[in-house]
């Protein structure tokens, strides 16, 4: 991907203040997928004067400009990651919390199979799955 959260919100036209540039910095750099409140964490290290307020009215205006997705790991925290990286999958450790991407091929033509024989043409998907270690680490 070649263009950055901060271009993309300049692209849209949406006026960058110095804590959303730090916000979106942020949001760059994370390989995870934090909730406002780990944002607002890590975008305080950076700008102490950042609320966790300034953090919420700026995740939903990236997600209402199409540049951040909202995720639901059915945790009660609404999560967020660019909306412009590779697709990907996740699956989540129940007992951990922790969310791991992942890429299968075979899943991604059986879902394209299931589309088609349904008599649809796929133009987008969405999967998380849920499971505990089969072993104790």
């Amino acid at each position: 991907m070649s263009d950055t959260i901060l271009q993309r919100c300049r692209a849209k036209g949406l006026r960058m203040t110095g804590q959303r540039r730090t916000i979106a910095e942020v949001l760059e750099t994370s390989r995870d997928h934090p909730d406002a409140e780990e944002l607002h964490a890590r975008a305080a290290r950076v700008d102490p004067r950042i609320s966790i307020a300034t953090v919420y009215r700026t995740v939903k205006l990236f997600e209402e400009s199409g540049i951040l997705d909202k995720v639901d790991f059915g945790d009660g925290r609404a999560r967020y990651e660019d909306a412009k990286r590779d697709h990907h999958d996740h699956l989540i450790d129940m007992t951990t919390g922790k969310v791991i991407e992942f890429v299968d091929p075979e899943i991604e033509a059986l879902q394209e199979k299931i589309a088609r024989k349904l008599g649809y043409r796929l133009t987008g998907h969405r999967m998380e799955l849920y499971g505990t270690p089969l072993k104790k680490r």
